[in-house]
């Protein structure tokens, strides 16, 4: 129904709860592929990702449905932070311990505006460090690379990211502070270059 697709994620959280079904669909379908990215980016595995996809959801509808849901118009954070709980839980379960070590200098190697523009030739170098950044994000601990994923891939403030993950906004920049550090070790240890210069 094109009227449900206009409507605020609220106003069918509102009709899903009273009801409507199609009013869910909506919302699915409006987040489904956000939220998915997200849970893959970190899980790194496809059979679990849509597993939480789908456990993510059903606690959601449960959540709607016995009228525990409270309307803060950001139904989606909502989800997301539904999804990093339980993400937490499975590595909880598979008792994963992350270690961070760094002691280098922070440097910002993903917000920077030389990689923005360019003729042919710095498009593909700039190319080629996107790739190299994002193998090296791969093998962040969880923790930083979720804080990474959610900056720069989901564009969300440290305080949507302290939100989500349900830690103090110090907290999260203080993870990615430690994520842009060893992304800068592990580029130094590899030879990887990560400027234009």
């Amino acid at each position: 129904m094109d009227n449900l697709k206009k409507m605020t994620d609220e106003d069918l959280v509102v009709l899903y709860s009273k009801g409507e079904n199609q009013a869910f669909d909506t919302l699915l379908n409006r987040y489904q592929n956000r939220l998915y990215s997200y849970i893959f980016f970190i899980v790194k595995n496809t059979e679990l990702a849509e597993d939480i996809f789908q456990e993510t959801f059903v606690k959601a509808i449960m959540t709607i449905k016995q009228g525990r849901y409270t309307e803060n118009g950001k139904f989606p954070a909502w989800l997301t932070r539904i999804a990093h709980n339980l993400i937490i839980d499975n590595y909880r379960q598979e008792k994963i311990e992350n270690v961070v070590s760094c002691d280098e200098e922070d440097t910002n190697l993903l917000n920077n505006m030389k990689f923005s523009e360019g003729n042919i030739e710095m498009e593909m170098i700039n190319d080629q460090i996107q790739a190299d950044i994002r193998q090296l994000v791969k093998l962040l601990p969880d923790n930083q690379r979720e804080v990474v994923y959610m900056r720069f891939y989901q564009d969300l403030s440290f305080k949507e990211i302290a939100e989500i993950t349900g830690v103090s906004i110090n907290t999260a920049l203080g993870r990615m502070r430690y994520a842009v550090l060893n992304l800068r070790r592990m580029a130094e240890e590899k030879d990887v270059v990560l400027t234009l210069d």
